[in-house]
C-alpha cells in the first residue's frame, strides 16, 4: 500500500517561502524545486529504488511519501538527537521557520507511518507493521565531487510484537544481504561492522568492496524502545535501516563527479547505467581560483558554500576546500577570524575562459564582502 502525507504546517510554510524574497527562503525555495531523481524513471536513482523495492523482504512492505518540511520536534526531539547535536544547528540544517526545517534525513517516516490510521488498526491487532520510504534530503554541506547540499535517501523499516519475541540482530543482516545483493549482484563483497546512531541500538554498518577499499554504504539497527515509545508504540521491536543513493550510484558507475547525475547533457545521460562504466566525454580544465578575506566569528562555512553555489552556480564549481583559517587578536580584533579558500572551477560541458571565470570570481568577492560584512583581501 502506499500513502502520501500531507500536512497543513508543510502547506503554510511552502506559502510563506513563496512570498518572502531574503536570502535563506531564496535557498530553500531553489532547492526544494529541484527534481526527486528517485522518482524520474530512466535516471539511475529511480533504477537504485526499483531493485531494492523488489527484494523480496522489502517487496511486502508499505510505501510511504512523507512531508519536505518537518518540525524539528520530529526530526530530532524523537530521535534522541541530543541539544548539542551538530544536525540541529542552523550551520547544518535548512530552517524554513524556528521549528520547522527541510527534512534532514528520511527516517522521520516512523513518526509519520506509526500515526496512519489503518497501521494503528493493524497495530490494535498485533500484526507486524514496516515501510519503505525514500526521496530528496537536504543538509548544507562542503562542495566537492562527492557532496551536495541536496541528495536522496533510501530507507526501510520492519516492526512485529514483542510476544512474538526480539527480533534476532541476524535477521536485520539477512535483509540487509538481499538488499546489497538486489543492488549490486551476488557476487559483491560486503561486510557488517558495528556503528552508533542516535535512534538504534544495536547498530550496523554496511561496507562494500570497490577495487581494494572498503567503502561505507548504508547504516542499520534496531529501533530504540526509548524512541518508539516517544512515537506512542509499545510492546513492538524491529530493525531499519537506510542509505544514499548518490554513493550507490557512484560506485556502480564509477562516476568522477556526483554532479553528474543532474546532468541534462545527452552525452552524460546515455551513459547513466548503472554496473556502466561512465566515460568521460571530455575533461575540460579546471581554472583554480583563491579567495581570502577577514569575517567575524560568527561566520559559517556551511552557509558559505551555498553562497558559492548560487553566486557562481552550481554546474560550475568541481571543489572549494579551506587552505587555511587563521586568529590573530593583534592583526584582525578579538573577534575577527581569517579564511582562505581555494575554488576549482570546472564546467561537465564546456572550458571555461579567464575572463569568465575572473567575472565570477569577482562577483562572489563583492557577495562575500555584502553578505557578511567581510574584508575581501
Amino acid at each position: 500500500m502506499e500513502y502520501r502525507i500531507d500536512t497543513k504546517t508543510e502547506e503554510e510554510t511552502k506559502k510563506s517561502l513563496e512570498s518572502r524574497q531574503d536570502t535563506d527562503a531564496l535557498r530553500m525555495k531553489r532547492v526544494l524545486s529541484m527534481p526527486d531523481l528517485s522518482r524520474t524513471p530512466g535516471h539511475p536513482l529511480y533504477e537504485l529504488v526499483e531493485r531494492a523495492r523488489a527484494t523480496p523482504t522489502l517487496s511486502t512492505l508499505d510505501n510511504i511519501i512523507i512531508p519536505e518540511i518537518v518540525p524539528t520536534t520530529i526530526a530530532f526531539d524523537l530521535f534522541d538527537f541530543p541539544p548539542d547535536h551538530p544536525a540541529r544547528s542552523p550551520s547544518d540544517t535548512y530552517y524554513a521557520t524556528k521549528t520547522d526545517i527541510l527534512r534532514p534525513h528520511d527516517t522521520v517516516m516512523w513518526y509519520y507511518y506509526l500515526n496512519l490510521p489503518e497501521v494503528k488498526e493493524r497495530i490494535a491487532r498485533g500484526e507486524d507493521v514496516g515501510c519503505v520510504c525514500y526521496g530528496k534530503v537536504y543538509r548544507k554541506d562542503e562542495i566537492d565531487n562527492r557532496h551536495m547540499n541536496v541528495f536522496h535517501q533510501f530507507g526501510g523499516w520492519l516492526l512485529q510484537p514483542d510476544s512474538k519475541g526480539i527480533m534476532p540482530l541476524d535477521e536485520l543482516k539477512r535483509v540487509l544481504t538481499e538488499v546489497v545483493e538486489g543492488l549490486f549482484g551476488s557476487g559483491i563483497e560486503y561486510r557488517f561492522l558495528d556503528d552508533t546512531f542516535p535512534y538504534t541500538d544495536p547498530s550496523l554498518q554496511v561496507e562494500v568492496k570497490v577495487g581494494d577499499r572498503w567503502i561505507e554504504i548504508l547504516g542499520s539497527g534496531m529501533p530504540k524502545k526509548s524512541v518508539l515509545k516517544k512515537m506512542g508504540l509499545e510492546g513492538y521491536n524491529g530493525w531499519a535501516f537506510g542509505f544514499g543513493l548518490e554513493r550507490l550510484a557512484i560506485i556502480s558507475m564509477e562516476l568522477p563527479d556526483i554532479r553528474l547525475l543532474w546532468s541534462t547533457d545527452p552525452r552524460v545521460t546515455a551513459q547513466l547505467k548503472l554496473g556502466q562504466k561512465y566515460k568521460e566525454v571530455s575533461k575540460y580544465p579546471a581554472v583554480v581560483r583563491d579567495i581570502s578575506f577577514i569575517v567575524d566569528k560568527r561566520f559559517a562555512p556551511n552557509d558559505y558554500f551555498d553562497l558559492i553555489r548560487e553566486t557562481v552556480g552550481e554546474d560550475l564549481i568541481e571543489e572549494v576546500s579551506l587552505l587555511d583559517k587563521f586568529e590573530s587578536a593583534e592583526k584582525f580584533g578579538a573577534d575577527k577570524i581569517s579564511y582562505t579558500y581555494r575554488i576549482v572551477y570546472r564546467s561537465l560541458d564546456r572550458t571555461l575562459t579567464s575572463e569568465e571565470v575572473d567575472a565570477l570570481h569577482k562577483a562572489l568577492e563583492q557577495k562575500t564582502a555584502a553578505e557578511y560584512g567581510a574584508q575581501v583581501r
